[in-house]
This record gives C-alpha cells, structure tokens and sequence, in this order.
C-alpha cells in the first residue's frame, strides 16, 4: 500500500510540475518599449508564468515545453490604459438630439451593461488593457461588468470604476421643479458634509474603485474645503479622487484641494497649472474628434473645440510640466468605430497639440497607471508585473501613430488578439 500512496504522490508530483512548466510563455520581441525612460531594446525575450511576467532580457533563457509566441517584426511594449471612459453610456447623437442626458434617460441599466460589455470588449482589442470609468453608469452597471470581467465571465480591461458621479443639486443637468427626479441614479447629490460622506460610502458600499465629483458645472459650486473633505474620506479608503472641472474657478478650487485629477481642465489658467504641478495633481484633459463634429456637431466645431478645450491647456500643460493622462472621454460608438479606435485615434490630437511622442506614450502608461493606483502591478514590462503587454507594427517613439493598429494583445497572460 505505501508503494502504491509512493508511485501515485510521485505521479502527481510530476503531473503538477509538467501543468506548472506547460503555463509559461515565451514573447520574442523584436523591439521592448520603456514608456518610463523613453527607451528601447532589441531582441528581448519575455518570459510569463500565469498571470505575470518571471523575467525579461536579451539573454533569458527560454525553457524546455514552453509556448513561444513570435513578435521579433513587432514592438512590444506594456498595455495602454485610458482613464476617462464611459464605458455603460452609448450616446445615439440623432436619437439623442447631442444630448447624453437623453441618453441616459432613453436606456435602462440591463441595457447599459450590455453597452459596457460591448465597449470593454473593444478596448481591450485595441490595446487598453486598464481603463477608469469615470461614471455616468446609470445605477452601477459598470460595476456589475467589472465583476463579470473578473470572473472571467467576459473579456475586458482591468476596470477601475466610480459608480455615480457626486456633485451639486442638478449635478451636470438642467432640472424641472416637476421632474426632480431624472437625474438620479446618474448622479448623486450632495451640498452638506453628511450627504458627501454619505454618497461616498455609499459609492464604495456597490462597487466604485473612485470616487468622481462634478465640482463646476451649476453657478454654485464646490468650494476648496468641500473638497478637501471629500479627498479624505476618499483617501482614507485607498481610493484615488476625480473631479470633472470646466470652468477656470473650478479647476483652481480642485488643484488647490489636492485632487488626484482634474478632469477636462478646459478653461484652467496658467497660475492653475503651478498649483496643480506644486500638489502633484494630473489634469486629463478632453479632445474632440472629428467624427464627433460629423455626427452631431457644427461645421468647424471639431476644429474650435479641439483648438480651446484641448490643444491650448495641453500645450500650456506640457510647458508648465505638469503630469498629464490620456483619457478622451469618448460617449459614442458608430457602426465603423469602436470605443477603442475612437479612443486611440485621438492620438492625432496630441500630435497636433506639438506633444513629443515619448510625452504621448507615458500619458497612456506610466502616468495613467500612477493615477489609477496600480503602478506597482501594471504600466510596464518587468518581472513581477501583470503581463498586460501589446504589439505593434513600428515603435511608437518614432512613429506614435503606429498604436491607432494594434496587432497584438495580452492582459493577465491570456491572449486575446494575435
């Protein structure tokens, strides 16, 4: 009987070892990015076990049984990340009139989710292996897709997701003193101290990764101390804090709070930017595509929009050194563009803006990844990090439009386009 519990142990064993041997991949890269240094390599062999990357060289060694996956042609380098999306909101601009109040008035939450299925699917093949959702979720869809991404029920980025948005009465919208009620659960009203602790948690209690506050868009607006208030609680969980500034006051309250990030940032002045620099705030601001102004927009409102609610801050930004993170808040899909190229092809925009390309690519990287909270497991190519890893044709520090076709895709060490 020993011998037999002896040759079964020993069988097992061995079985274990091969399951254990036959999990680890081999990536021959022609060329590693380094978004962090700006740098590359050539000839590098990535070696993942599971979900992670065990080591990276020019000089690895790669082992007996495993699965090499050939890229030598190709550039290699971490998973991008955006952190503006919406991903549960799906904008029809003729059904909507232009108008994602409509929106979200015309979709129930069963067909949001399914929006965010969609979206999360196809950011993820366009090389976005982490996106923030920044909210407008209806009553937590996105939180239910984060769960079925992590279950491994769908494919998906990892999601970091602020359930509803906090903001002043009204919140983003226009009310009618006899439909009071429309704009919630998109948003969730808080003006005294209570009702902001409240929302938060309550956020926090269905699923939010962040916390997002609308701060300026009503003439009454969040104040330096609402917000210093609403940064701690947040902080006091580990969870990062957004906050959607328009208007110049707006960003000025929020940089000086402290935020985390200043979202849009379309009218911030240059005094803003040195608080936001000096308080290691990002700003993360809004291009306006093209295809947005053919759908709903005016002729040459592509042009203004992109002109004064982008490229102005963006340059100023750059100059002033303040950290900057892509995330251009795109609402819409159409039958030819997905929210993955719509959102990738706003890289034009950047180039535009005069950005250097190294610049371009730590915005959907190492930065992005620091806002997120999750530099210290995403956001680049070393042993110990999730293999979030993508490919394309040319190195985008030479060529950055080359990440509009992604031509390979890895998140968690699973495969999801080659």
């Amino acid at each position: 009987m020993y011998k037999l519990f002896l040759a079964v142990f020993t069988l097992l064993v061995c079985s274990l070892g091969a399951l254990s041997q036959a999990k680890i991949v081999a990536i021959k890269a022609g060329t590693v990015v380094d978004p962090a240094t700006g740098t590359s390599a050539k000839n590098q062999i990535i070696l993942i076990e599971g979900r992670d990357i065990k080591a990276i060289g020019a000089d690895v060694k790669i082992p007996d049984g495993a699965t090499i996956i050939d890229l030598s042609t190709k550039t290699v380098l971490p998973g991008m990340m955006d952190a503006h999306t919406h991903l549960c909101m799906n904008m029809q601009h003729k059904r909507d009139a232009n108008s994602y109040y409509i929106t979200t008035l015309r979709d129930s939450d069963a067909a949001r989710a399914i929006q965010g299925m969609v979206n999360a699917k196809s950011m993820l093949e366009a090389g976005f292996t982490a996106v923030r959702d920044v909210g407008n979720e209806g009553n937590y869809a996105c939180s239910e897709v984060r769960n079925a991404i992590d279950q491994g029920q769908i494919p998906g980025p990892h999601i970091i997701n602020a359930g509803r948005i906090i903001a002043p009465y009204g919140g983003q919208f226009q009310l009618q003193p006899d439909k009071q009620g429309l704009a919630e659960p998109e948003y969730f009203f808080a003006d005294t101290r209570d009702e902001m602790k409240k929302a938060i948690r309550q956020n926090i209690h269905y699923g939010a990764r962040v916390i997002k506050i609308v701060v300026d868009d009503q003439r009454y607006i969040y104040s330096v101390e609402d917000i210093k208030f609403m940064i701690a609680e947040t902080h006091a969980v580990g969870l990062k804090f957004a906050a959607h500034c328009w208007t110049r006051q707006g960003a000025r309250n929020a940089a000086e709070a402290g935020v985390d990030s200043i979202e849009h940032a379309v009218q911030i002045d240059d005094e803003t930017l040195d608080i936001a620099k000096k308080n290691n705030v990002a700003i993360v601001p809004i291009p306006f595509t093209e295809i947005d102004a053919t759908l709903g927009g005016e002729p040459g409102s592509n042009k203004w929009a992109s002109d004064n609610w982008f490229i102005d801050p963006v340059k100023r930004a750059y100059k002033k050194g303040v950290t900057m993170v892509w995330g251009p808040d795109i609402i819409f899909t159409t039958r030819d563009n997905t929210r993955g190229s719509l959102s990738i092809g706003t890289v034009d925009n950047w180039v535009e803006a005069g950005i250097p390309a190294a610049t371009i690519l730590q915005t959907l990287t190492t930065n992005a990844a620091k806002l997120l909270g999750i530099e210290k497991t995403r956001g680049a190519l070393k042993p110990g990090m999730r293999a979030d890893i993508i490919a394309v044709n040319d190195n985008p520090l030479e060529k950055i439009t080359t990440l509009k076709n992604v031509v390979f895709v890895m998140r968690g060490g699973i495969i999801y386009k080659k």
